[in-house]
């Protein structure tokens, strides 16, 4: 037996117990892979009913989500109309308001000119009345000086 021959004795000897000395990790990570297989299997069998159920949800979800959007579509519609009779009573208030100025305006001219004749008819009165006091007020003293220059003439004294 040679040098090398030797050498590759050991070799093959060391070799062998690497092999040795790995099988012990290798069947243990074996036993490791096949759990979680298992695992990975079990999951895979738990969640494809759970995935049904999803889908089955999510169609749902899709169907009311259709019916929202036709209710909405449907209260847009009574929306734009109660806007246009918003607008129309608009319409109508400004109209009603135009009408009341235009009655306002008519009925207060000819009630300004009732007032201003009935102020001047009570003035008018008014002056004649006074035209009327300040005329016999003068009639009287007209006839008080008569009387009392003729009695100074018929020497008479009056007081």
């Amino acid at each position: 037996m040679d040098g090398w021959e030797i050498a590759l004795l050991v070799l093959a000897g060391a070799f062998l117990m690497l092999v040795l000395a790995l099988m012990v990790p290798i069947l243990r990570l074996r036993h490791t892979v096949d759990a979680a297989t298992r695992a990975i299997n079990d999951i895979n069998e738990r969640t494809a009913p759970l995935m049904g159920n999803v889908n089955t949800t999510i169609l749902g979800v899709n169907e009311a989500l259709g019916q929202v959007h036709t209710t909405l579509d449907g209260v847009n519609i009574q929306l734009a109309k109660v806007d246009t009779i918003t607008g129309h009573a608009q319409s109508v208030t400004a109209n009603a308001a135009n009408l009341a100025t235009v009655v306002s305006a008519a009925a207060a001219n000819p009630l300004v000119k009732v007032a201003a004749f009935g102020y001047g008819v009570r003035r008018a009165a008014a002056a004649r009345r006074h035209a009327d006091e300040e005329r016999e007020v003068r009639t009287t003293l007209k006839q008080q000086r008569k009387a009392a220059r003729a009695a100074r003439k018929a020497g008479q004294v009056i007081r």
